[in-house]
């Protein structure tokens, strides 16, 4: 596929396969990211869940932080799930001690806001920009959405809380849409990293 864009999945923690294979589904080059090298080589990049303080602090361990940081400052397309939400907030509520972020988002982030892992839950979500049914969230330890700026769209809510977010070409959702086999939220992110490559204004 010779518009196949090339997307890494940072493979520090998390439900790192789960995306590879979501990711290969919508029509992408998929491969795993742990050094500044791999990352340099991919058009866009998927943060999983996992266990956001966990990952910020091997970012930092495996020189990741600064370049991923410089990468979205420049305008390649990223996409949080879960702990990967957190990840690319500009501000966390109550952060642990030493957790970084690699920002990109405009808005405020609870941790753990739907409860503890005893407490996860699925949902059907509406998320604009997705075509169809509404998509299945599987939400696990899953954050949500105090307050978004202005530059930040709000694609969806659940309960009354903001669970997905774009701002220009990050993109972040508080639940787990690789783990449902429904691959669309993969593929507008997928779009996202073609028109990226296209140098289509946003």
């Amino acid at each position: 596929m010779t518009d196949a864009p090339v997307i890494g999945v940072l493979a520090l923690q998390g439900d790192v396969r789960e995306h590879l294979v979501a990711l290969a589904a919508a029509d992408a080059a998929a491969g795993p990211v742990r050094r500044p090298e791999e990352l340099a080589e991919v058009d866009g990049l998927v943060i999983p869940g996992g266990e956001s303080t966990t990952i910020s602090k091997l970012a930092v361990l495996f020189g990741l932080m600064e370049p991923l940081r410089a990468r979205v400052r420049e305008g390649m397309p990223v996409y949080g799930t879960c702990a990967g939400m957190i990840m690319l907030a500009d501000k966390i509520l109550d952060p642990r001690s030493g957790q970084e972020t690699v920002g990109g988002i405009d808005m405020i982030v609870r941790r753990n806001a739907f409860g503890r892992q005893n407490e996860s839950f699925e949902a059907a979500v509406d998320v604009k920009g997705v075509p169809g049914e509404p998509v299945e969230g599987v939400f696990i330890r899953a954050p949500w959405v105090e307050s978004v700026g202005a530059a930040a769209e709000v694609l969806a809510e659940h309960d009354g809380h903001v669970v997905a977010v774009r701002q220009g070409n990050a993109l972040a959702t508080s639940f787990h849409p690789e783990l449902t086999g429904d691959h669309r939220v993969h593929r507008l992110f997928t779009d996202m990293v073609r028109a990226y490559r296209r140098g289509d204004s946003l």
